[in-house]
């Protein structure tokens, strides 16, 4: 798409190749800002709307050359591990544009025992917690403190999502610790843990783009972790998400946004961090009561297949203005408008995953489950497939490349409509050890 003219041409580098970067190159193709768009690495379905660069989200070197090459006017960065290596402050030094954090504000997520203490010196709401380097000094404490009652046990480093355990009591927890410390399941990320209480209640993700001063922050969504229904079994990337969750009422999202983003801009400031990207807070609500379960720096997997579709207005723009840092500016201009209605996300996973799976298997059924007219943004209702797991088999077809397959994600007037026209759309898919939770939205629904 053309821009305008006398509108800024832009030319944009998405970095990753899951759901979310197709969601995000999805919707940035939209703009009439747009000039060029480009994903590395990319996958299947993002090569319908983004031209695909064979380069890994975490070669550094390489991007840069690329993104100078090509004269990139923003890089968008999806993964955690690219901006925990750094990236942002590469390019930033190289006099390019980022929407994502720099090393220093990325320990948000790839160190949580940092990321607790910048709550705790910011006064952000957050289940209290011990930190330990010692296999022997943490059991000692699980079972002086955790007796009999459930606990929860954090790898310091990232794990893939992976590095987290609820455990039931001291003993599950202590088994936990020494798949961490002592078996080294994490590497190097499980030589520090966290050991902080287990918080009742019901989780619900806020993300927000910021600039470090200021923020626009996007409805709220509920993801859904462990693979079986019912929220049974172990924890996954993410096995589907929905949007708006209304657990968070415009009472309890005034105070998210007072006791978590308010603090946590102010923290920025005070330790001179620089912090242009997406801040997503983990949440624990039970009644009145805000907690932080934890921190990520980049767009949630799979919330954003969730929360993009509701987005009416363009994307483009409101990332330049963060990575450009006049959010406050912008902020009339950016005229940041939301759909009415919900948005909900149905992940199709490979069998064994979260375990080993196998990959190659030919996928049936897209373009029967989602005409091209159905993703139209324009349209009050629709679907459209998020690839976060393909590729391209030798004869062209497209094929299974990843534990989590695709996102059906589908929008309407009302929660149980999308997740029906989302399901309808799943009915159509087929590939070799297709599975998928089939109550996707249930607390909502409940509700």
């Amino acid at each position: 798409m053309e821009p305008a003219k006398g509108e800024r041409a832009v030319r944009v580098l998405i970095i990753g190749g899951g759901g979310r970067e197709h969601a995000l190159a999805w919707k940035l193709a939209q703009s009439p800002l747009l000039e060029r768009i480009y994903c590395a690495p990319g996958n299947a379905g993002i090569a319908a709307v983004a031209e695909c660069v064979d380069i890994s989200a975490v070669d550094i070197d390489r991007l840069e050359e690329f993104a100078l090459k090509k004269k990139i006017d923003l890089a968008v960065v999806g993964p955690e591990a690219p901006l925990a290596a750094g990236l942002a402050d590469r390019f930033h030094r190289a006099g390019l544009r980022v929407f994502g954090p720099g090393r220093e504000g990325a320990r948000l997520e790839w160190s949580k025992i940092w990321a607790k203490e910048f709550m705790a010196r910011w006064g952000i709401p957050t289940a209290a917690f011990a930190v330990f380097d010692d296999y022997d000094a943490a059991c000692r404490h699980l079972e002086k403190h955790y007796a009999g009652r459930p606990v929860v046990v954090k790898a310091d480093g990232l794990a893939a999502g992976k590095g987290v355990t609820v455990a039931r009591d001291s003993g599950a927890a202590v088994e936990a610790l020494r798949a961490m410390m002592v078996e080294k399941d994490f590497g190097a990320a499980g030589e520090r843990v966290v050991i902080e209480d287990c918080l009742e209640g019901e989780e619900v993700s806020v993300l927000a783009v910021t600039d470090g001063s200021e923020l626009v922050i996007l409805p709220p969504s509920q993801d859904h972790k462990a693979i079986g229904e019912g929220d049974r079994g172990p924890n996954t990337g993410g096995m589907g998400a929905y949007a708006p969750a209304p657990l968070l009422t415009a009472e309890l999202a005034r105070k998210v946004e007072r006791e978590v983003f308010r603090p946590f801009l102010a923290g920025l400031e005070r330790e001179g961090i620089d912090y242009r990207g997406v801040i997503y807070a983990g949440l624990m609500v039970s009644r009145s009561e805000i907690n932080v379960l934890e921190f990520n720096v980049r767009f949630g997997d799979p919330e954003t297949q969730a929360i993009l579709p509701l987005l009416e207005s363009d994307l483009l723009p409101l990332l330049l203005a963060a990575a450009e840092g006049r959010l406050a500016a912008a902020r009339k201009e950016l005229d940041v408008r939301w759909r009415d209605g919900a948005a909900a996300c149905v992940v199709l996973a490979s069998a064994g995953y979260p375990g080993p799976y196998e990959t190659g298997k030919v996928i049936q059924g897209l373009q029967e489950a989602a005409p091209a007219e159905g993703s139209a943004p324009g349209r009050k209702d629709g679907v459209v497939i998020f690839h976060a797991g393909t590729s391209f088999d030798s004869q062209g077809r497209i094929v299974t490349a990843g534990g989590r397959v695709l996102g059906v994600t589908a929008w309407a007037g009302s929660l149980p409509a999308a997740l029906q026209k989302a399901y309808r759309a799943v009915e159509k898919i087929s590939f070799e050890g297709c599975y998928y939770r089939r109550d996707i939205g249930h607390r909502a629904l409940k509700k």
